[in-house]
């Protein structure tokens, strides 16, 4: 009689398919589920830059280069024209002021203020006869005005008695009018002549006057022209450096022509070019720094001049120059953009190429994963970027070029 043997729950066959299954599905949910679905790249430690993020003082800055300039220039223009005939001075030396730098001459000029001259010492001549003629008019004047008060007074004497023999009947009465007569003419004649004499005094004044103005306009026109021959003597109107003298013996130069230059050597001005895109931010007042023979100097901005060419404006900078400093020397500048402040901030780096400053790949503790991580970027030096946020103090990020990771999500660093 067969035996009924009993079917067994789990045989190995069982046992491995429903391992097999388990292990499918655990596969599955893994992957679609648990597994680190990130991109992901192997890259060599020694192939990228890694940096600490820090907290600490940050100032906005911008390097410029400048150029050391006088702090005044003085243009030597002719105000007069004519030929070189002495050069005394070449340019490249110091000159005191007053000192000669070169001589012109203008035979025209000089022949004018010889005409001039002359013009005004016959004039002179001429005011001094006319006046003497006015002096001795007023003495003629006043000589006949006593004559006639000596002749009145004779003829008053003749009428007094004419007047009394003729009521004595002793004249006849054509005797008597004819001393009257006389003597009424004699009065009417002083009184015409004090008139005359009045009229002759203030005719003297007037004319006097007139004379006077006409010689002191000749006067003034002869020291416009001695003026103008001193003119042809070039001297230095301030003490400097005299940088340069465009002329040479023999040469015509022109009114207005600029003949020399003189630099003020009491202190210098640095000229500096800025890209245009910090126009809005740069101001009158702003203040730079820069190195010189191992000690800092600061300056200031003094002018802004708004124009651009060629992608830059142009400002000028005044304050310690130390000695040494030459004119035409280049110096650096760190041009101040902002306060001092505390702030957490990176190194600059080649990334920001890729990234625009929105994320970076941060290094996790054991340095072996970096993490890309969204970041916002604030102000920035030519050495290191204010974080506003994405980071904290201690972290550590590379900085290095991102080129063939912008589409990574984690880096693999190899050691």
């Amino acid at each position: 009689m067969d035996k009924k043997i009993k079917k067994k729950t789990f045989t190995t066959k069982r046992v491995v398919t429903v391992l097999g299954s388990a292990g499918l599905v655990f596969l599955i949910l893994y992957v679609f589920v648990f597994a680190d679905k990130a991109s992901k790249l192997n890259v060599d430690s020694e192939k990228i830059s890694m940096a600490e993020v820090v907290e600490g003082p940050f100032q906005e800055y911008i390097p410029i280069e400048g150029t050391v300039q006088p702090k005044a220039t003085f243009r030597l223009d002719a105000k007069v024209g004519g030929n070189v005939q002495e050069k005394f001075l070449e340019g490249g030396v110091e000159v005191q002021k007053g000192d000669t730098i070169l001589k012109l001459e203008n035979s025209s000029l000089e022949m004018n203020y010889i005409s001039q001259q002359t013009q005004t010492n016959r004039l002179r001549n001429e005011i001094e006869n006319t006046n003497n003629g006015l002096k001795q008019s007023l003495f003629r004047s006043n000589a006949e005005v006593i004559r006639i008060d000596f002749d009145i007074d004779a003829a008053k004497d003749v009428y007094t008695r004419n007047q009394q023999l003729w009521k004595d009947k002793v004249i006849s009465e054509q005797e008597y009018l004819n001393s009257k007569r006389t003597y009424d003419r004699l009065i009417a004649t002083r009184v015409n002549t004090i008139k005359t004499k009045e009229f002759d005094s203030l005719n003297s004044v007037n004319q006097v006057s007139q004379n006077t103005q006409r010689l002191i306009t000749s006067q003034e026109s002869l020291r416009i022209v001695e003026g103008q021959l001193d003119d042809l003597w070039v001297t230095a109107p301030v003490n400097g450096l005299l940088s340069t003298v465009n002329a040479e013996i023999g040469q015509s130069i022109g009114q207005g022509t600029t003949i020399a230059q003189i630099d003020d050597l009491e202190g210098f001005k640095i000229q500096a070019n800025v890209d245009q895109h910090y126009l809005p931010r740069v101001y009158e007042g702003l203040v730079g720094t820069y190195d010189f023979a191992g000690s800092t100097y600061s300056l200031e901005i003094r002018k802004k001049f708004p124009e651009i060419n060629n992608g830059t404006f142009v400002v000028e900078m005044v304050g310690q120059v130390p000695q040494g400093v030459r004119r035409g020397q280049t110096i650096s500048i760190r041009l101040q953009l902002s306060e001092e402040k505390n702030a957490i901030q990176i190194p600059r780096g080649s990334f920001f190429q890729t990234t625009g400053g929105n994320w970076i790949f941060v290094v996790d503790e054991s340095g072996t994963v970096a993490t890309r991580r969204q970041i916002r970027i604030g102000n920035q030096t030519p050495r290191h970027y204010e974080v506003l946020e994405g980071l904290q103090p201690g972290e550590k990020v590379i900085f290095s070029s991102y080129e063939g990771y912008d589409d990574k999500d984690k880096l693999i660093i190899k050691q």
